[in-house]
């Protein structure tokens, strides 16, 4: 057992494995309501968002969390309010709002050489870098996204699956959408040091995939993505530590392997399960089991 105890012996480790579990387990949980409605490209837009709040708080020495869950905050907006005009669809909305805040970032550090050593580890993530400060903040997103996500449980559900009924049933969609945004957004800014800003995209989908491939219960659903994301994010920072590989990357490669393996054993059904997250007219029978 000492390929599992000899890394707790550090602090900075112990505070990484913290916080990679519980941003797996944070991931895997709102990546299950990403994912089914279709939203999988959201978040790896958002993620490259919230790098140019980054950058621009670590120019001006302004609180990284702050800043980067601001600029984030708008974006999303953005994004909601560009796609409600329906002059064009939501990916393309995606793709202009992100990629520029983006490139904003990466110019900021072609102009500003002293935010470059800021907001490396926001782009490829570092263990190194997790503090006991991180450690509470992403204990927090993660505990206060269950509480949402058990408090409104039933209206995300019927939004997620019939938002058109929904509406219809009093639900104010919109405001789902809005909060759904906001627990989004939130989990990238928490999750952003440990996973970087390439691979949060990864962890948010492959979880929850995973998840859709072994069950048709959308409860079930729910508590496997988020065991799946723990995991994933405990046993990738291990490997990381051993194989001297960066813990995001080896993180997201766990996941990989996982849903390897999955799609594998469950052979045309579970492929079939998966297959159904394209597909929202599915949903239904999904959430009704």
């Amino acid at each position: 057992m000492s390929w599992l105890t000899e890394p707790l012996q550090f602090a900075f480790f112990r505070h990484g494995l913290m916080v990679a579990t519980m941003a797996g387990a944070l991931c895997g949980l709102i990546g299950v309501y990403v994912t089914l409605r279709g939203m999988s490209y959201i978040g790896h837009g958002l993620s490259h968002a919230i790098f140019g709040g980054a950058a621009a708080s670590a120019l001006i020495s302004f609180n990284f969390y702050i800043g980067a869950g601001l600029w984030g905050m708008a974006s999303a907006l953005a994004i909601g309010r560009v796609t409600r005009r329906r002059l064009i669809g939501s990916d393309a909305a995606i793709g202009v709002i992100t990629t520029a805040s983006f490139a904003f970032g990466i110019a900021l550090l072609g102009l500003y050489g002293q935010v470059r050593k800021s907001v490396d580890a926001a782009i490829f993530g570092s263990v190194l870098g997790v503090t006991v400060a991180d450690v509470w903040v992403v204990a927090g997103v993660t505990l206060a996204a269950g509480v949402v996500v058990f408090a409104f449980y039933r209206k995300l559900l019927f939004t997620t699956f019939d938002p058109e009924v929904a509406g219809v049933s009093g639900v104010n969609t919109e405001r789902m959408d809005a909060l759904l945004m906001l627990l989004l957004s939130v989990s990238i800014l928490a999750t952003m040091k440990v996973l970087g800003v390439v691979l949060i995209a990864a962890i948010l989908v492959i979880p929850p995939v995973v998840a859709r491939m072994l069950t048709n219960s959308f409860a079930r659903m729910l508590w496997l993505s988020t065991l799946i994301g723990a995991a994933c994010g405990f046993v990738g920072m291990i490997l990381s530590y051993h194989l001297d590989v960066s813990s995001g990357a080896t993180i997201v490669l766990v996941g990989a392997a996982l849903f390897a393996v999955v799609f594998a054993l469950t052979g045309p059904r579970g492929r079939g399960r998966a297959a159904g997250l394209d597909h929202p007219h599915d949903a239904p029978a999904v959430a009704g089991r």
